[in-house]
């Protein structure tokens, strides 16, 4: 029945500093398409001033809470996926999951809380197979350039020489951006919930913590945690901020697409400082400064501090400048042999010209959205709590591509 619904999309959190850029994209990109979709969230004189900045007098707006359990039902029911920015999910997004499930809707979310993710699975997974709902989490800079990266790769090793890569390192290359009140919100939810939750620890400890509850092994061990040097790079490396978030959730993928990568596949992520002397006092200064600031949310009282003095409040977050000024590169390095034992490599390269927290991220979500509404719903693909690469695949990558991002690779 979801192509009788009368929505294909529902927006929920439009008037967020994150949605408002997604309502604004959808305007301006798809505004032509045909597009069914409406605007949802608390309240309504918010979402009619929205409707009113985008010059769109019909679009509808829906009033909804995350903790009224009957609005998000009705949401759902009208609406073939439900969009949503409002975070941290781990507070407020339990209800419409579940509404999304109940109501066989497909969902996309922005979160990067990998208790939560847990949480979901292991509540959900099942159910929403049954009910034939997508949840897919992680539609922005985290994870879709780790996952979509990581699948790129690994279809074009397997066209070119019949065996996927056993081994992928995710480089961040170069990264331009900055980060909202909403965000930091997410980490400090989550660095908070970690400190007297054990399930929160060990799901953050735990490599395969995403995988199905009975598969949760596997080759690798931790995120990178300190400098390294990469001969193959000729580079020095910091740890990524994102890589306990990302890795997982590819590794995830590679058990939902029944081990594509293989079951002795190894991934990880880092962030490249240059090279020389210079390259390691960078990327020694990075290690040291990401330290400091983990350490001091997860102290209550300085972590209140920095919230209200240092960091930007939740709705607040880089200007119209920055984002369209932002940019990020990712380089992915893949290894493996073939079904003669000759070793090959494949390189990758994932960015875009925007902001890869907001402005990229906007285009993501957004595209996530509408490939999970036009391109995936109704052709028998899977469903289940899921990642981009095991629920859109190449379709979404196509999308991407042509929204302007850079998804490219090649023999190395």
């Amino acid at each position: 029945m979801r192509e009788k619904r009368e929505f294909e999309i529902v927006l929920f959190g439009a008037t967020g500093f994150t949605g408002r850029l997604i309502a604004e994209y959808l305007a301006e990109h798809h505004g032509d398409s045909g597009l069914r979709w409406a605007i949802a969230g608390r309240s309504a004189a918010k979402l009619e001033a929205l409707r009113d900045e985008l010059g769109l007098a019909s679009l509808p707006v829906l009033v909804a809470d995350s903790h009224d359990r009957a609005s998000l039902d009705a949401i759902a029911a009208r609406t073939r996926v439900v969009c949503t920015t409002v975070g941290p999910y781990a507070r407020y997004g339990d209800a419409l999951v579940a509404a999304c499930v109940a109501g066989g809707t497909d969902y996309c979310d922005l979160t990067g809380e990998v208790q939560w993710m847990q949480r979901t699975i292991d509540t959900h997974h099942e159910a929403a197979r049954a009910r034939g709902a997508r949840i897919v989490h992680c539609c922005g800079f985290d994870s879709i350039p780790s996952d979509l990266g990581t699948l790129m790769i690994q279809d074009f090793a397997l066209e070119q020489w019949g065996a996927p890569c056993t081994q992928v390192k995710f480089v961040v290359w170069r990264l331009s951006g900055a980060a909202s009140g909403g965000t930091l919100a997410t980490v400090s939810n989550s660095i908070e919930e970690m400190g007297h939750n054990h399930e929160a620890r060990r799901a953050m400890a735990d490599p395969y913590a995403l995988n199905p509850a009975a598969e949760r092994r596997g080759p690798d061990g931790n995120f990178q945690r300190g400098v390294r040097h990469e001969a193959e790079l000729d580079a020095w490396t910091a740890p990524f901020l994102m890589a306990p978030v990302n890795e997982k959730v590819v590794r995830r993928s590679n058990a939902l697409l029944d081990y594509r990568y293989s079951r002795d596949f190894r991934y990880g992520e880092s962030m490249s400082l240059g090279r020389g002397p210079m390259g390691a006092l960078k990327a020694i200064g990075f290690t040291a400064g990401v330290g400091a600031f983990v350490a001091a949310m997860a102290i209550a009282p300085t972590r209140k501090l920095l919230e209200r003095y240092a960091l930007p409040a939740p709705g607040e977050g880089p200007s119209r400048d920055q984002i369209e000024n932002g940019h990020f590169t990712i380089r992915l390095f893949g290894r493996g042999v073939d079904a003669e034992q000759k070793p090959f490599k494949v390189m990758g390269e994932v960015s875009a010209s925007r902001d890869p927290g907001y402005g990229a991220t906007a285009i993501m979500l957004a595209e996530s959205a509408i490939c999970l509404a036009r391109e995936v719903g109704d052709i028998g693909l899977p469903a289940g709590v899921l990642t981009p690469a095991s629920a859109m695949g190449q379709r979404l990558v196509e999308r991407l591509r042509g929204a302007n991002m850079v998804f490219d690779v090649r023999n190395d």
